[in-house]
């Protein structure tokens, strides 16, 4: 099975204010590979290059806590989303 196929089975609970935030997208723009947008394996992370900046879909967090990890800036502020929203694993 395919990873998308397995992140389809997954089950969000999404919330109004996001668990995400990008510190300062000065330090995104000076980034030459944004590996964020490279490693998620939800696509949380997308570089807009017309706006120059980050772009977070925080509704496809899986919480695996990769983007905390390779960016090499320390520029992601992520956090558990409240109590009752995020994600459900059916398997685990």
């Amino acid at each position: 099975m395919k990873l998308e196929d397995k992140l389809y089975l997954l089950k969000f609970n999404w919330d109004d204010r996001s668990h995400i935030d990008i510190v300062s997208q000065d330090v995104c723009r000076q980034c030459p590979d944004k590996p964020c947008t490279i490693v998620c394996p939800a696509d949380v992370y997308h570089w807009d290059e017309e706006a120059q900046k980050t772009v977070v879909s925080y509704e496809n967090c899986i919480e695996c806590g990769a983007c905390r990890l390779i960016c090499p800036y320390t520029n992601i502020a992520c956090v558990m989303p409240r109590g009752g929203f995020g994600v459900s694993y059916k398997y685990g």
